[in-house]
Formats: C-alpha cells, sequence, structure tokens
C-alpha cells in the first residue's frame, strides 16, 4: 500500500525590520580600511557609532606600536608570512653585541668601550620580560665619557639561551646568580666594579647577587626596580602565575613592549618594538623561560631581602636610586621608602619625564647621573 503526504504551505511570517549599512573608516599608520557595520534598526545608528564591540585580539590591538605592527596591506600576501617578517627585523637590536659561551650556556653580552678604559667597568643588568637593548644608549655615552660597559642578556631573556626547564637550567634565583658568576670570570671583569640594575624578576636578583657579593662591588646604581616589601606586582606576573592563563600569556608575542610602554609615559617606535618583539615572536621558549621564572619566585620574599639587605648597617658601598617618576609600575613612595632606610649611603635621583624604564624613555638624563655618581 502506497501512502501519499501532502503537505500544504504555510505562510511564514517574520517581524519587520530594517538593515542599514555604513562605511566606517578606521584610521592606523599604514592605510585606511572601512568595514561594513549593520543595525537592527535606525534608531541604533548613532549608538553603533560609539560601540566598539567584542574584539577577541584585543590584547595584541590594544597596544599602540603592536596595532600598527599588525596591520596588512592591501594585498596581504605583499607582506609575506610570519617567517619572511623574521628575516626581515632577525638582525635588528644586536648593537654591540656578541654570544658569549660561559659553561654550557651561551649568553648575548652588548660590551662598549675597552679594558684600558680609564674610568672602570660597569655592568647592566635588566629586568624582565626586557633586555639588555634597553641600555644601548647609556652604554655608548658611558663608553664616550671613559668607562668599559658590558650588558648581558639574562639566560632565558634576549638573545642569550634559552634552555627548556628541567633540562640543565630551573630558572632558579640560585642558578641565576651562579651562572652570572661564570659569565663574569669569562669576561675578565675585575672587582671591584659598577654595577647597576633595574626592573622586576631578574632585575631583582641583580639586587640580591650584589647582597651576597658586597666586595665585588664599587658602587651601585639602581633604576626603577622593586625595593620594599610595599612594591606592587604589575598585572603580567600575576597572569603568568596562574595555571594555564599563563601559559597563554607567555606566548603573547607583544608581552615584553606592552610591559614597558604600561610603565611609560611613552609609546615606543616601530623599529624599538621590533626588537623587544622578536625574541617571543621567533620562538616559544622566552615565553616559557619568563613563566618558569615569575612562577619560582617568591616576590615578597626577595621585596623583602633587598629592603633589609641595602639598610643601614648591613650595607655600606655607596648606593644611587635613579627614578623615573612617571613609572606607572611601581609609585615613587617605593624609592623613598628604600632611600629612608638607609639615607647615609642611599642618593635618590629623581628622572622628569620618565617612567619605568627611565634607561629606555630618557637615556641621556640617566647617563648623566651615572658619571656624576661613579
Amino acid at each position: 500500500m502506497a501512502w501519499t503526504l501532502l503537505l500544504s504551505p504555510q505562510p511564514l511570517t517574520l517581524p519587520k525590520f530594517s538593515v542599514s549599512t555604513k562605511k566606517v573608516p578606521i584610521n592606523c599608520q599604514r592605510t585606511t580600511r572601512f568595514f561594513t557595520r549593520a543595525s537592527a534598526t535606525e534608531k541604533n545608528n548613532d549608538k553603533s557609532k560609539d560601540d566598539k564591540g567584542f574584539t577577541p585580539f584585543g590584547f595584541v590591538t590594544d597596544n599602540p606600536s603592536s596595532r600598527s605592527a599588525i596591520q596588512l596591506p592591501e594585498s596581504p600576501a605583499e607582506d609575506g608570512n610570519v617567517g619572511q617578517m623574521l628575516y626581515r627585523i632577525e638582525d635588528k637590536g644586536k648593537e654591540y653585541g656578541s654570544y658569549i659561551k660561559s659553561g654550557k650556556l651561551r649568553w648575548f653580552v652588548r660590551e662598549t668601550g675597552s679594558p684600558q678604559s680609564r674610568c672602570g667597568t660597569v655592568v647592566f643588568l635588566h629586568g624582565a620580560p626586557t633586555q639588555s637593548y634597553s641600555y644601548r644608549v647609556v652604554m655608548s655615552q658611558m663608553s664616550d665619557a671613559g668607562f668599559h660597559c658590558f650588558a648581558p642578556d639574562w639566560i632565558g631573556f634576549g638573545f642569550s639561551d634559552k634552555p627548556q626547564p628541567g633540562y640543565g637550567f630551573d630558572y632558579t634565583e640560585k642558578e641565576f646568580h651562579e651562572e652570572l658568576d661564570k659569565l663574569l670570570d669569562v669576561l675578565e671583569v675585575k672587582s671591584p666594579f659598577f654595577l647597576v640594575v633595574q626592573g622586576f624578576l631578574v632585575g631583582s636578583y641583580g639586587l640580591t647577587w650584589a647582597l651576597k657579593n658586597p666586595s665585588k662591588i664599587s658602587k651601585l646604581a639602581i633604576l626603577n626596580s622593586p625595593l620594599t616589601v610595599s612594591s606592587p606586582t604589575p598585572g603580567l606576573f600575576q597572569k603568568l602565575r596562574i595555571p594555564l592563563y599563563g601559559e597563554f600569556t607567555s606566548q603573547n608575542a607583544v608581552m615584553a613592549e606592552r610591559f614597558i610602554e604600561a610603565g611609560s609615559p611613552y609609546v615606543l617606535k616601530l623599529e624599538k618594538a621590533d626588537v623587544y618583539r622578536l625574541p617571543y615572536l621567533a620562538s616559544s621558549g622566552p615565553g616559557f623561560a619568563l613563566l618558569e621564572a615569575a612562577r619560582k619566585i617568591n616576590f615578597r620574599d626577595i621585596s623583602s631581602q633587598i629592603a633589609d639587605g641595602f639598610a643601614s648597617g648591613r650595607w655600606d658601598k655607596p648606593v644611587l636610586v635613579a627614578w623615573g617618576i612617571a613609572d606607572k609600575h611601581l609609585p615613587q613612595s617605593v624609592a623613598e621608602e628604600f632611600q629612608k632606610g638607609n639615607p647615609n649611603k642611599v642618593e635618590l635621583k629623581l628622572i622628569e619625564g620618565a617612567g619605568h624604564m627611565p634607561q629606555e624613555d630618557w637615556p641621556e638624563k640617566v647617563a648623566y647621573a651615572l658619571r656624576v655618581f661613579f
């Protein structure tokens, strides 16, 4: 038996709505684009103009220098792929630098001046998540003034080796100290020398190294760094300590430049941003090195060691604190509190117009302060 099912078409009633399309310009450094925005009713047109909506890649495009860097031309093929971009910028940012083998690890070390320089040797140590590139202008001016300067990229940072955690280097304070000792021996840095330290995490390890090796230091200069227990921990390092979210955060290629700009009154020029971005763009190694180091450190404990170690009666070498007063990561009160802990030995110099990395924001002022102090 055959059955026939007959369906009679039923009218489908839809709510009335209107769609309007408008071209809204988006301004960027490289080109002007247009996109089409649809609104449910004409009444929402004005609201739509101001509503940016959800931006899934806002963590990249909210950064001024990165926003210009990631824009594509009208024909995307003109820019090529990431590999081609790396090829164009891979030699950037290596001014005054060379690779130095120390034990099983290879450091990238910048050097200006010569061992015969009349004013002595200065070692510059950077903080996380940046690199020794930040000292390039200061080093040049210091060598012109008669100093012999070294600035290494810490292991795991910049252009130095980035060993996988658990395979010969675990990114602990003890290991950073031991490898720095080996490097100074290879570089034949004679004690006592001048030491300049700046920044978080490995910058703090530079200060705890100084506390353990006071006889090797003639004078110490500290640029914006966490120096007291009251020093706040930036959001970047808090995020890195969160399981899974930290792994994601560590692979953000624009992380370093975002951190710099977040603590500065200025936006990095694109050619500078390229250098800070390059290590994180080239491989996952720097991100995972930073992740491991951030999870190994106890920020509060390290800050307590620094505050106590440089207090009156415990530290007797001259200390200059050159502080960028526009620092958005660390308030000026941190420097003032630190100076009060040892007023006879600690000199505070405030640098107007500079932020968290005064050596990048206003290197001329930093170089002048160092020349006078040393």
